[in-house]
């Protein structure tokens, strides 16, 4: 990572010391890509869905500092859970939908960059920290089943494009502190002479965090080495990151209001390293044909160390007598140390335990792509058809060493390890897709979409500590979909879309499916019965305008943009991970049938300019979102959930209709911002969310937890074009709230007072943080 460091700085230095052109700022126009590799861009207003967008200067602008930050403050029908704690670490939902970096979720959101299918190949989660948010262009939100993104694009998929020298011409070095310690600093530089140019991007990010020992430090370097002529371009991506994240996760509700930064086991530690490179362009062969594409090859490097609680005890049966079993079985078993003797009983190891994870994922892959815009029978005709190919290696291992809790809750390892729940997997994960766009308008203002990807996936399992875990599975599939919009006038779009997709079962849920013996997460791996793929249908539906050079007096004059639809998603075959052990970490994962998500989206935004002196602002700028969310199971199934205090014999009745858990159903945010005078703005965001169920309460028998308001401030003064300085207040009111729940046994550690099973995922308290941001 040292050697990244060194190599951005080198690019740095030899970029500020060379005499380079300035590029023509680009216009911003409201388009947007129509596959992953961006290319075939088309008016937002000819897309039959809702599309949101983010620019680079909306994220620099506000001052977030990930992209997830930035789309909970600001995109409609997002919400956030903070299941870690962990400003990296967040469970990001969109209609229901979930992007995250924990195993154990079901991943319904699918995220490019540049081109790259960025989800892990390990379990398709997304690690958030290993998007440099500096580095962002622009980013695309698509809702619905979209097929032509491909895997997991069930609820949507996220769209990133970075800078480049030719989209970021200028030098940039900013410097951020506050509360809980946290320090970042940021370095851009961009330039180009025409032909040649480059971008690179360094971030150095620490904090002690806001919970009891609950330290982050995120590096991240980022480069871009860019050449275009008249018909071409070409952009060469190398980037890594070395990251250590601590997210002590879920705390016992009665520990919670005892000590809002309370943490119950520690610690729950992630290294995350990651090398990514990248070459991706485009040609125009004529001025009616563009062929796109890139290959790449990426290096995950993930460890994992959790300290918790323990399902292991001393043995009851005289037999046994003083040696360590395992808890909840039917038939007392005796703990093996890895050599296959019994473990003897001792405090050293009856009261924790310590999980250990290594994972080492090497992908690599390609896309081509080609567009023909040839008129059709007179009428304009875009047609877009694509080929794609991903592979992955992936060795896992997994151990659980046996261990004693401190005083302080966290753990001291014993140096046993217990066989049964070593793992060493080595798997292979290969992807192919082919797909195609067709996009016509027969008149004016009437365009009709139809689309369609052929998804085929192969994994192979190769057991390396013994044969349980051996195998091959294969799942393919082809997803239509098809849409229109129709302009009555700028100010009056109608759309309606039908889209279908799918998610094949990952080898962390293939090895994690048997309800008799759940693992725990990160997975202790077992030998489980196949799963189905999860097929998503949905139909989409809204209305939406612009309306330009409003004139509210002779001196006020703006511009609106609002939206309202509607969106119907079932699920078929879906999977869930069920909580089913003694742990708040242990369950399995199984397909449950139907699940449904159903909703209503209203969206404004819009600005409004002063042109008169003496009132108190110049210019005003908002967004309001608000967000209806109908998610529940359409399927009834039973499930254990031994932890629920409702549960009949630790097992709960789901029924039709009931709400899946995590999801709020009222979803509403606005953001208002002022130019008080051209050189300072403030600016003010709300959120609210309702109320949600726990995990494990998925027949809604519990009360859920409450809904909650968090509103934040900020506010930027520019001297003049090279020094800004900036000041952000998050939850203003220090509102104690939670965002996740789930259910334990925290008298196991805490002792039998602490008798409540809720745990629950805090957010984060009120905090300040101010920065200078220095531009050439």
């Amino acid at each position: 990572m040292r050697r990244l460091w060194i190599w951005g700085g080198l690019i740095g230095i030899l970029a500020l010391s060379a005499k380079a052109e300035e590029a023509v700022k680009l216009e911003t126009l409201e388009v947007t890509g129509m596959t992953p590799l961006g290319a075939g861009s088309v008016p937002l207003d000819r897309l039959p869905s809702n599309v949101q967008l983010v620019t680079g200067e909306d994220l620099e602008e506000t001052h977030s500092f990930a992209l997830s930050d930035y789309m909970r403050n600001y995109l409609g029908s997002v919400s956030v859970n903070d299941v870690q704690s962990n400003p990296f670490q967040p469970d990001v939902q969109y209609r229901g939908f979930t992007a995250s970096p924990l195993l154990g979720l079901p991943q319904g959101l699918t995220v490019y960059v540049n081109g790259v299918r960025f989800n892990e190949p390990f379990g398709d989660m997304v690690n958030w920290d290993l998007i440099p948010e500096g580095a962002i262009d622009h980013m695309a939100l698509h809702p619905g089943s979209d097929p032509v993104y491909g895997l997991n694009s069930l609820g949507g998929a996220i769209v990133i494009r970075t800078k480049t020298g030719f989209s970021f011409s200028r030098h940039q070095v900013e410097g951020l502190a506050g509360s809980w310690g946290r320090h970042s600093t940021e370095l851009s530089s961009g330039a180009n002479n025409g032909t040649l140019g480059y971008f690179v991007h360094l971030r150095n990010f620490q904090e002690e965090g806001w919970r009891e020992r609950s330290p982050t430090h995120v590096r991240q370097a980022f480069g871009v080495l860019s050449w275009r002529n008249d018909i071409a371009q070409l952009n060469l991506t190398l980037s890594g990151t070395d990251n250590e994240l601590i997210g002590n996760g879920a705390v016992p509700i009665q520990l919670r209001a005892l000590d809002h930064d309370a943490i119950f086991t520690h610690p729950d530690r992630t290294i995350n390293r990651l090398f990514f490179s990248n070459l991706d362009g485009n040609v125009w062969v004529n001025d009616k044909i563009q062929i796109s594409g890139n290959a790449y090859y990426r290096l995950n490097k993930n460890r994992t160390f959790n300290g918790d609680d323990t399902d292991f005890e001393e043995c009851q049966e005289p037999q046994h007598t003083g040696f360590m079993c395992q808890e909840g079985d039917d038939e007392e078993s005796v703990a093996l140390d890895v050599a296959g003797n019994p473990i003897p009983a001792s405090p050293a190891v009856d009261s924790a335990t310590n999980n250990f994870s290594k994972t080492r994922q090497r992908g690599y892959g390609a896309a081509i792509q080609s567009a023909f815009l040839y008129d059709l029978f007179g009428m304009e005709n875009d047609f877009v058809v694509g080929f794609s190919f991903d592979q992955a290696q992936i060795h896992f291992q997994f151990d659980t060493e046996l261990a004693r809790l401190t005083e302080s809750r966290g753990t001291f390892g014993s140096g046993i390890l217990v066989k049964d729940a070593r793992v060493r997997l080595a798997s292979e994960v290969t992807h192919y897709g082919a797909y195609f766009i067709e996009q016509l308008q027969p008149i004016d203002g009437l365009t009709l979409m139809a689309s369609g990807r052929y998804n085929a996936s192969h994994l192979v399992l190769q057991d390396k500590f013994g044969k349980a875990l051996n195998g091959a599975h294969t799942f393919d599939r082809f997803n239509p979909a098809a849409g229109l919009t129709y302009q009555f006038m700028p100010e009056l779009t109608v759309y309606g879309r039908y889209s279908v997709s799918n998610r094949a079962p990952t080898v962390v849920e293939l090895t994690c499916a048997d309800p008799e013996d759940p693992c725990k997460l990160p997975n202790a791996f077992i030998a489980d019965p196949p799963l189905k793929q999860v097929v998503a249908k949905t139909w989409e539906a809204g209305l939406r305008g612009t309306l330009d050079e409003l004139r509210f007096a002779d001196d006020l004059q703006g511009r609106l943009n609002w939206h309202t639809g509607f969106f119907y998603t079932e699920n078929h075959d879906d999977i869930i991970f069920i909580s089913a052990g003694n742990l708040t970490s242990e369950g399995f994962f199984d397909n449950v049938g139907k699940t449904r998500r159903l909703g209503m989206e209203a969206n404004l935004t819009g600005s409004v300019d002063n042109d008169l002196t003496g009132l108190f602002f110049q210019k005003i700028r908002f967004g309001f979102h608000y967000t209806f969310l109908d998610a529940t199971f359409q399927t009834p199934f039973d499930a254990p959930s031994p932890n629920n205090p409702k549960a009949q014999d630790g097992v709960i009745h789901v029924e039709k209709g009931d709400r899946i858990p995590g999801l709020p159903e009222h979803m509403f945010k606005f953001n208002l911002e002022t130019d008080i005078v051209p050189q300072l703005t403030l600016g003010m965001t709300g959120i609210y969310n309702s109320d949600r169920y726990f995990r494990g309460d998925e027949a809604n028998l519990n009360d859920p937890l409450p809904g909650y308001w968090v509103f934040n401030l900020r506010s930027q003064y520019r001297f003049n074009d090279h020094v800004q300085l900036f000041l952000r207040v998050d939850n203003l009111f220090d509102k104690h709230y939670k965002t996740f729940g789930l259910f334990g046994q925290a008298d196991e550690v805490l002792g039998e007072d602490f008798d409540d099973p809720r745990f629950v995922g805090p957010g984060a308290p009120r905090a300040y943080w101010g920065g200078i941001r220095l531009s050439l």
